[in-house]
């Protein structure tokens, strides 16, 4: 089920719809008089992107809003500890948990029986068409219970790297104007304007400039530290014995910090990923943002499309500046992000590339 709703022909589908979310949400940010906090807002815009784009849901903004909050509360109490005390934030989360499956539930039934004005299929149609054509029809619960795997799949991991971006772009100017060069080269982006039908998947899977960046954010500041394995066959690992059956974690973060193929493993540098260097091609397990062997992320191709539209938006229709003194630190957990969520002030652009103010535009509602 899962390589149908992230194959290429579903991402092709998807572009379009995600297009619009990410547009309108930076209009939303030029037009702030005030700074924004970039992590904030993105992990707004990655749960906007699943609910409109990869559901389907035509929920009102207002709702969409006090559904994100809830959402939040869930995520935040998600890995509490196990103890079902009134204030605790284990009892937080179940409440918050109960809350989203009633939301969730009603917007599955207003999805289920209006059909009307649909252009593509989105990944819960592909959830249920698939049920059906294995003689099974999905429960409410089951329905969601996967609603709600696919808006954590793809909400703060990607929320994560989404501010990552913005803050390395921020930070390196010259990879930005670089990032403009191969997008005017492309015929992408002509006098400050993303021209019309240019934004196709082949045509952004070609910008090999763009990889280059995208892949170096994920290397840098992958989001999540590692990942549990089963041992499926007794081995040894410097002179340690680990048992078959053994639960074992492998760690993305220092697999990338201690790759002996990455030169200078602290610097920003897109074009380590180039032709001439491809840092990341010299070893099977090297380079494992989205986790490595037969369990890798299913989501990673959606993710990766993603950043890279936002990247191209950035790059193309909006000039943004650091609203404090110096960078924020960085931290971790749950997922790396600034500890101040990185406050930058956006402003619009018009075609010359010059400043404009605009209004916020409506949100996308029913065309998505």
């Amino acid at each position: 089920v899962f390589s149908k709703i992230f194959s290429h022909e579903a991402l092709e589908s998807y572009l379009p719809k995600i297009q619009l979310v990410i547009k309108d949400t930076l209009r939303a940010w030029s037009s702030d008089p005030e700074s924004i906090n970039v992590y904030h807002e993105t992990q707004k815009l990655t749960f906007r992107m699943a609910i409109r784009v990869l559901l389907g849901f035509r929920i009102p903004d207002e709702e969409l809003g006090r559904l994100f909050e809830v959402y939040q509360q869930f995520v935040e109490n998600v890995f509490s500890l196990p103890m079902d005390l009134p204030f605790s934030g284990y009892r937080r989360g179940i409440r918050a948990r109960e809350t989203l499956q009633k939301g969730l539930e009603k917007a599955i039934q207003e999805k289920l029986q209006n059909t009307q004005g649909k252009d593509y299929a989105d990944a819960l149609d592909i959830l249920i068409e698939s049920g059906k054509e294995h003689g099974k029809e999905l429960t409410m619960q089951e329905l969601k219970d996967g609603t709600l795997e696919l808006i954590f799949a793809a909400y703060a991991t990607t929320a994560s790297a989404s501010t990552s971006l913005i803050m390395q772009l921020l930070k390196h100017p010259r990879v930005l104007e670089k990032l403009r060069e191969e997008l005017r080269s492309k015929g992408i982006l002509h006098n400050g304007c993303i021209c019309e039908g240019s934004l196709r998947l082949d045509n952004i899977n070609g910008l090999y400039y763009l990889d280059c960046v995208i892949k170096e954010v994920l290397r840098l500041f992958t989001p999540i530290s590692g990942g549990y394995r089963t041992v499926l066959q007794t081995f040894e690992l410097d002179g340690f014995q680990i048992p078959k059956g053994w639960s074992v974690m492998y760690s993305i973060r220092d697999t990338h910090d201690t790759a002996p193929v990455f030169k200078d493993v602290d610097v920003f540098d897109p074009d380590r990923f180039g032709q001439g260097r491809s840092e990341d091609k010299d070893g099977r397990f090297h380079y494992l943002p989205f986790g490595g062997g037969v369990r890798t992320c299913l989501g990673k191709h959606l993710a990766k499309l993603f950043l890279k539209a936002l990247a191209i938006e950035l790059a193309s229709t909006s000039r943004f500046e650091l609203a404090t003194r110096t960078f924020p630190k960085i931290t971790l957990v749950p997922v790396v992000h600034p500890v101040d969520g990185l406050k930058v002030k956006f402003f619009g652009l018009d075609s010359n590339q010059n400043e404009i103010l605009t209004g916020t535009d409506a949100m996308l509602g029913a065309t998505v």
